[in-house]
C-alpha cells in the first residue's frame, strides 16, 4: 500500500506522511518525475545532499510505501501528475491510501469518514471506517488521483478527515493515521509525538500552509458538493 501526502487544507496529507517516514525509519526508494511537477532542488536541515521534490519511501517489512511531497502540484499540471502516479500504482500492484482534509470548525477530535474506487470499499469496510456524511467532492491533485483511479479501475481509498483550514492540523493528521491507515494497512502507529509535539509541527510547517491558502488551487480539499453547483 502507498499512502499519499500532498499538502493540501490543514496539511494533513503531508503531516501524516512526514511522521511515517521519520517514526519508521523508512527509506527513500525512488524520485517521481512527472510532467508538471516542480522542478526545484529540495535539502534538509544538516545534509547537503539535494532532492526532487516529490519522493516514495519504502519499508519492506510492512509492505508500505510513501509519498513524501516538499512542493504543491499546481491546479495545471494535477491531472498529468496523477495518470503518471497512477500508471505506476497500476503496473506494480500498488493500492493507494489518499489522504485530504475537509475545512470545518470543529470543537473536540475531527472526524473522519472514507471513499473507494475499484473494490477497495471492503478495505473500508474491514475498518470500520464511516461513510460519508454528505455529498461532496475532493479537489486538487489528490481529488485528480482519486478520479485517475477510478478511470483506471485501480483500487484505491481516500480519506477525509475535518481539518483546520488556516493552520497546520497534526491532531488531523493523527487521526487520519491512528483510524484510518493503521487499520487499512494492519499495521501500528505510534501517534503521541503528534499530540506531544502539535504546537511545534505547526510552527514548522506554517509558512506552507500560508502558501497554500494563497494558492487555494493547488491545495488538495473536500468539500461539500453544493459548492461546485
Amino acid at each position: 500500500m502507498l499512502v499519499e501526502g500532498l499538502p493540501g487544507v490543514g496539511l494533513v496529507g503531508k503531516i501524516a506522511a512526514d511522521h511515517l517516514v521519520d517514526t519508521i525509519e523508512m527509506t527513500e526508494y525512488a524520485s517521481l518525475h512527472c510532467d508538471g511537477l516542480p522542478e526545484i532542488a529540495v535539502y534538509q536541515e544538516g545534509d547537503r545532499t539535494v532532492k526532487p521534490p516529490v519522493r516514495i519511501y519504502a519499508d519492506e517489512e510492512r509492505d508500505l510505501l510513501v509519498l513524501q511531497s516538499d512542493a504543491p502540484v499546481s491546479a495545471s499540471a494535477a491531472d498529468e501528475f496523477a495518470t503518471c502516479l497512477t500508471g505506476w500504482l497500476a503496473d506494480n500492484d500498488v493500492t493507494p491510501i489518499y489522504l485530504s482534509g475537509m475545512p470545518t470548525a470543529r470543537e473536540g477530535e475531527a472526524s473522519m469518514y472514507g471513499v473507494a474506487t475499484g473494490d477497495s470499499a471492503t478495505l473500508l469496510d474491514g475498518a470500520d471506517i464511516d461513510t460519508p456524511t454528505g455529498d461532496g467532492a475532493v479537489t486538487g491533485p489528490t481529488g485528480a488521483l482519486l478520479y485517475a483511479a477510478g478511470q483506471q479501475g485501480l483500487d484505491s481509498v481516500g480519506l477525509v478527515v475535518e481539518a483546520d483550514k488556516q493552520f497546520p492540523d497534526p491532531a488531523a493528521a493523527g487521526v487520519l493515521l491512528r483510524d484510518g491507515v493503521a487499520a487499512i494497512a494492519d499495521i501500528d502507529i505510534e501517534i503521541d509525538a503528534l499530540v506531544e509535539h502539535a504546537e511545534e509541527i505547526s510552527e514548522a510547517k506554517a509558512d506552507l500552509a500560508a502558501q497554500m491558502q494563497q494558492a487555494d488551487d493547488a491545495s488538495t480539499s473536500a468539500k461539500p458538493l453544493g459548492m461546485f453547483q
